[in-house]
């Protein structure tokens, strides 16, 4: 069942976990519907959301990994599901 995700993350020291990130979520893009990042140059930080959509093995997948970079965090919000089921609005 395909589930709906926004995945938030925060990289300290961006111009050392930047590219390792990138390269990650390049490796699941297939899932991705939306990106938006935020650079927070004063404190050597960015922010960064990610909109996905997959089987939560996928989700769950990306997100181990990401979370297992260093210098990010990250958190995941799950739907779900991405079909209302019968009965429900």
């Amino acid at each position: 069942m395909k589930r709906i995700a926004v995945i938030g993350a925060i990289l300290e020291k961006p111009q050392t976990s930047q590219r390792a990130f990138n390269e990650t979520v390049a490796q699941y893009k297939r899932l991705i519907k939306g990106r938006m990042g935020i650079p927070f140059d004063e404190e050597d930080t960015a922010v960064i959301a990610l909109t996905l959509q997959g089987d939560l093995d996928e989700i769950n997948a990306l997100t181990g990994k990401l979370g297992n970079l260093p210098h990010v965090t990250v958190k995941t919000a799950v739907s779900g599901s991405s079909k209302v089921e019968p009965g429900h609005v």
